[in-house]
């Protein structure tokens, strides 16, 4: 399966990069205006094809995928158009907030292309996003798991409607950051009681990855494993009721809604 990637920004480039150390079976190209980034990129993973003009790497591709701001995926299909094969060729785009229907307006005879929508986040760096995946009605299953395939290979995916998108993206995408608020406060509150920040965040990191593998092995909701811990009249039940009494549930789920 032959990649073409458009742009090579933070997620082009992660994902170009994660694909190419991955064990999937995947030809990739990446085309940026940027030389540095090019250059960085071919000079890590020679195996990468790199070309500053988009036409030249969408032609025979398989997938086309935009990794470009979202105001700018009309201009780039408007320049590949032409070169693409709605037979046999995917869209799958990045672009928040832009939908399936609009990037099937920018292509003459769109309604013949497969496209797909991705909501990752930048996690896929460490090769652990959480990404969301949604389709046109003419996608195959093959091509579907095709889509999911790449994505697995860069943490884990989920094909969701296209409607779930929003809350897709904030829970996740939006959510990666909220999760690295709380660390920071939690650190921050270590050093309150007397902790060097960087042991704090040490120490928040391991009790994070200690929850997470629980929950995973167990398969329990969190509140069974909090019942564990928080004991008749014990620090642990004192210091939930002191984070709720100023509005630690409400405040992740006002900050969900608020990015939704």
């Amino acid at each position: 399966m032959k990649v073409a990637i458009i742009g090579a920004g933070n997620m082009g480039g992660a994902i170009a990069r994660g694909l190419a150390v991955s064990s999937l079976d995947v030809e990739i190209a990446v085309a940026d205006l940027s030389v540095e980034k090019l250059q960085a990129l071919q000079e890590e993973y020679p195996r990468v094809t790199v070309s500053s003009a988009n036409k030249d790497i969408v032609k025979d591709a398989d997938v086309v995928l935009l990794a470009v701001k979202p105001w700018l995926v009309s201009t780039v299909l408007g320049d590949i158009a032409q070169y693409i094969d709605s037979t046999r060729t995917m869209i799958l785009s990045i672009a928040a907030g832009v939908t399936i229907n609009e990037i099937r307006n920018c292509i003459p005879g769109g309604d013949s292309v497969v496209i797909f929508r991705a909501i990752p986040n930048t996690a896929i760096l460490v090769h652990q996003s959480m990404t969301f995946v949604c389709h046109s009605e003419n996608a195959q299953p093959s091509q579907v798991a095709e889509i999911k395939s790449l994505f697995d290979a860069l943490g884990k995916a989920a094909i969701i409607e296209e409607r779930l998108m929003g809350a897709a993206t904030s829970l996740c995408s939006c959510g990666i950051a909220y999760a690295m608020r709380y660390v920071r406060a939690a650190t921050e509150g270590g050093v309150e009681l007397g902790l060097y920040p960087q042991q704090g965040k040490e120490y928040v990191l391991q009790t994070l990855r200690g929850a997470i593998e629980l929950l995973e092995a167990t398969g329990n909701n969190p509140e069974e494993e909090i019942d564990k811990v928080t004991t008749p009249g014990g620090i642990t039940i004192k210091g939930l009721n002191a984070m709720e009494a100023n509005g630690f549930t409400n405040a992740v789920i006002k900050g969900l809604k608020a990015s939704f």
